[in-house]
C-alpha cells in the first residue's frame, strides 16, 4: 500500500509539473501580490494552460520581485524573463508613444479618454509589435491625482514642494519642473520610502493605486483635478511569442486579450471605490482654484508640444492627438 501510494504521489507531482515541451513565459509586475489583479491573471494563466493542454505555461512574478520596469526590460533583453504587466510609461523606453496617454493636465474627463483610445489604441499596439512586444490590449487605471500631506489648492501651495516622478518619465518630469515643483525620480518600488523619510511631499498616483501599495497611509490631502491618465497592458517579447504555434497564440490572445478588456471597464468601479474608500479613511478631496488649473494646463500643452517637436516622442501622434480632443472641446482650437 505505501509503495501504491508513494507511486500516485510521483505521478500526481508529474502531472503538476511543467513538461519538458512546454513552453513557459515568464512575466513580472509590480502588481502586489495577493491584489484582484494577479488573481485574475493567474486564473487566467490556468485557463491557458488548460486550454493548450500544457504546451503553454504562464508564470507571474509578482509585488516587484524582479524589480522596477527597467529591471524587467534588461531580462527581458537576456532571456531571463519574457516579459511584463506594465504600466505605459514603464514600456516607453521601447516605443515612446506610449507616453502620449500619461501627459500631465491632457485630459479633463474619461469621455476624453475613450475618444483618444478609440483612435490611438491600434496604432499603439502595432507600434509596440513592431519594436518587439505583442500586447493583448490596454486597461486603464483611471486618473492620477495629486496627493500630499499638506494642503494643495492652488499654484502657491505646489511650488518647491518634492513631488514624484516615475524613473525614466522625462515629460512628467519637465513639466514639473515648467509648474516651479521639484521632481525627484524614483521608481515605484521605492515611493513608500520616499514618503515615510521625507524625500518626497507629494505623490501623483490613483485612488487604487495608493490604496494598493499602502501609499495613502502617507497622505491626508487629493487634489481632485485630474493629473495624468494611467493605462496599463501586458507585453511578451515578439521573439518568445513567435516560437509559440498559432493556434496556441490564438488562445493566449483570446484569454489575456478578454482580460484587459476585463481590467478596462472594471477600472471606473475599481477608481469610485478606492475614492470612496480613502474618503473613509478620513483623507480630504481638496477642490483646486479652477484658474490655477487652466494655468497648468497651459503650462504643461507647450512643454508636451515642445518634446514632440524635440522627438521625444512622435509629433504626429501629438498631433492627432490633440485634433481627438478639440473634436471633444468645442471651445478649445488645441493652440494653448
Amino acid at each position: 500500500m505505501r509503495r501504491l501510494i508513494s507511486i500516485l504521489v510521483l505521478v500526481a507531482a508529474l502531472l503538476s509539473a511543467a513538461p519538458a515541451w512546454a513552453t513557459v513565459l515568464k512575466i513580472a509586475t509590480a502588481l502586489p501580490e495577493g491584489s484582484s489583479w494577479m488573481k485574475v491573471m493567474r486564473a487566467g494563466s490556468k485557463e491557458i494552460k488548460e486550454r493548450t493542454q500544457g504546451r503553454v505555461m504562464i508564470k507571474f512574478y509578482g509585488g516587484g520581485v524582479m524589480g522596477n520596469d527597467k529591471s524587467v526590460l534588461r531580462k527581458v533583453r537576456v532571456g531571463q524573463l519574457h516579459g511584463g504587466a506594465f504600466t505605459a510609461g514603464g514600456l516607453s523606453t521601447v516605443y515612446p508613444e506610449l507616453k502620449l496617454y500619461s501627459l500631465p493636465f491632457l485630459f479633463r474627463n474619461r469621455e476624453e479618454v475613450v475618444k483618444v483610445r478609440e483612435k490611438l489604441d491600434p496604432l499603439i499596439k502595432k507600434g509596440l509589435y513592431d519594436k518587439g512586444f505583442v500586447s493583448f490590449g490596454f486597461a486603464g487605471g483611471g486618473f492620477a491625482n495629486l496627493m500630499s500631506s499638506t494642503l494643495v489648492r492652488g499654484v502657491s501651495d505646489v511650488q518647491g514642494r518634492k513631488v514624484w516622478v516615475p524613473e525614466g518619465d522625462a515629460v512628467s518630469y519637465a513639466v514639473m519642473e515648467a509648474m516651479a515643483l521639484s521632481p525627484v525620480t524614483l521608481n515605484m518600488i521605492d515611493v513608500m520610502t520616499g514618503l515615510q523619510t521625507g524625500l518626497l511631499d507629494i505623490v501623483a498616483a490613483t485612488p487604487t493605486a495608493a490604496l494598493a501599495f499602502q501609499w495613502h497611509t502617507r497622505i491626508k490631502y487629493v487634489a481632485d483635478t485630474p493629473l495624468v491618465y494611467v493605462v496599463g497592458t501586458m507585453a511578451i517579447d515578439r521573439r518568445a511569442y513567435k516560437k509559440i504555434s498559432s493556434e496556441d497564440q490564438a488562445v493566449i490572445e483570446e484569454v489575456m486579450g478578454r482580460i484587459y478588456e476585463g481590467f478596462d471597464r472594471q477600472g471606473v468601479t475599481d477608481d469610485q471605490a478606492a475614492i470612496d474608500a480613502l474618503k473613509k479613511q478620513g483623507i480630504e478631496f481638496i477642490h483646486v482654484d479652477p484658474a490655477d488649473v487652466e494655468q497648468w494646463r497651459k503650462t504643461a500643452l507647450s512643454v508636451e508640444r515642445e518634446l514632440a517637436r524635440e522627438g521625444v516622442y512622435s509629433e504626429k501622434m501629438f498631433e492627432l492627438l490633440v485634433e481627438c480632443l478639440v473634436e471633444c472641446r468645442p471651445d478649445w482650437s488645441g493652440t494653448e
